[in-house]
């Protein structure tokens, strides 16, 4: 893998910024920036029959995002090799895909902040509910945000993080409070009355010595000792160290709680969106990340997204970093951005925001990604006990 990365940078370095070079993995779509509608909001997963499901929504000047968003669903029978897009779903935003009691389902938000929605398939994403009132998928009213973040299993409950974003002031980051939501495993999850949240955790300018920008987009986790957590990327300016912080919920799901002192864990790559998974094989917590380069220490980390890596830990404090996975020496125009992914035998699958050249001119820059790729990480496992080094 070290050596397929290096001949990868090697290449690249010798191309023009906006070559016809083709971006890494399997392309399963694509929107030029010409277009105004960027791809946002990764999101993969696995059916009972073994095909593939993948997704992505619209952002940008010409899209419907702050209406009405627009989410298209891809399918791939052949592990990742060819796709089709197999459904456009109105009213959908920043959605993540799973299987539960083996049915699909997707949840998200019906437009830029808005309710948070849930819709079910029964025919493998070809066509999805319509959440049009609490009993089959209108789940909170509101404002509200979220990515393609993981379910999680436990106590008898399914469980995801969310952000309330109805607060005092629109400003981004300062309107986010940390929640979660639960409902019963056995429960229909279309009905609202089935679904707890918890109190939310509002900003607090104060934190990290006043460096705090923001906390999204968490994961829920569940710990070694089996606490409730919710882990949330944290915004900071340039020049700052990146963080995670751990949110402690109750056993019950309906108490939220924060230690400032405490609930913030060093953690490279943590000012841009990654999901937490755990594997009872490894007994490790895996995560795709981007990597912040001490390079680009002048930039906000949040920014910096032209490297993905591989890394684990086995108490969520202490993370080793084991693989490059992605990488391009361009930071502006080119990112790898927004992982979700699954574990699939001895492999990893993974769906990526991707920002690269395309016969357009590229991406507008590294967030507004024009392409959605496909990949894979081959008997990741055999990673565990190797520490990649990344400038």
């Amino acid at each position: 893998m070290k050596k397929k990365v290096l001949l990868f940078l090697a290449i690249a370095m010798t191309l023009p910024l906006f070559s016809q070079e083709s971006p890494p993995g399997v392309i399963i779509s694509h929107s030029p920036k010409t277009s105004g509608k960027y791809i946002g909001s990764a999101s993969i997963c696995i059916l009972p029959n073994g095909d593939y499901v993948a997704s992505h929504d619209e952002f940008g000047p010409e899209s419907t995002e702050w209406r009405a968003a627009v989410t298209h669903v891809f399918s791939s029978s052949d592990k990742g090799i060819s796709w089709k897009e197999i459904a456009v779903i109105q009213g959908l935003f920043w959605s993540n895909l799973f299987v539960h009691n083996n049915v699909l389902y997707n949840m998200g938000t019906n437009r830029h902040h808005g309710n948070l929605v849930i819709r079910r398939s029964t025919d493998g994403g070809k066509t999805w509910t319509n959440p049009y009132h609490g009993k089959n998928g209108l789940l909170l009213e509101g404002e509200y945000h979220t990515a393609p973040m993981p379910m999680v299993v436990h106590n008898g409950r399914i469980w995801r993080a969310v952000e309330y974003a109805t607060a005092p002031t629109v400003e981004w980051g300062k309107r986010y409070s940390a929640m979660v939501i639960s409902a019963p495993v056995n429960a229909d999850l279309l009905d609202a009355g089935n679904w707890r949240r918890s109190e939310h955790l509002m900003y607090d300018s104060t934190y990290l010595d006043g460096q705090f920008g923001a906390w999204l987009e968490g994961n829920v986790v569940i710990s070694p000792e089996g606490k409730m957590l919710d882990i949330l990327r944290v915004d900071v300016p340039a020049g700052a160290d990146e963080y995670a912080a751990i949110v402690e919920i109750s056993k019950n799901g309906k108490k939220a709680s924060f230690n400032p002192a405490t609930g913030f864990i060093k953690f490279p790559g943590g000012a841009k969106k990654f999901v937490i998974r755990y594997d009872p094989q490894s007994k490790r917590y895996w995560v795709i990340h981007n990597a912040g380069a001490s390079k680009y220490r002048d930039r906000r980390p949040g920014t910096v997204r032209n490297t993905l890596v591989l890394s684990s830990s086995t108490d969520l404090k202490t993370w080793q970093t084991h693989e490059i996975l992605l990488s391009h020496p361009d930071v502006i125009y080119h990112g790898f951005q927004y992982i979700d992914w699954q574990f699939e035998g001895n492999d990893l699958i993974f769906a990526s925001r991707t920002a690269y050249n395309d016969e357009a001119g590229g991406a507008r820059n590294n967030h507004d990604a024009n392409f959605l790729t496909f990949h894979r990480i081959k008997d990741f496992r055999q990673l565990s006990g190797k520490t990649a080094s990344h400038e």
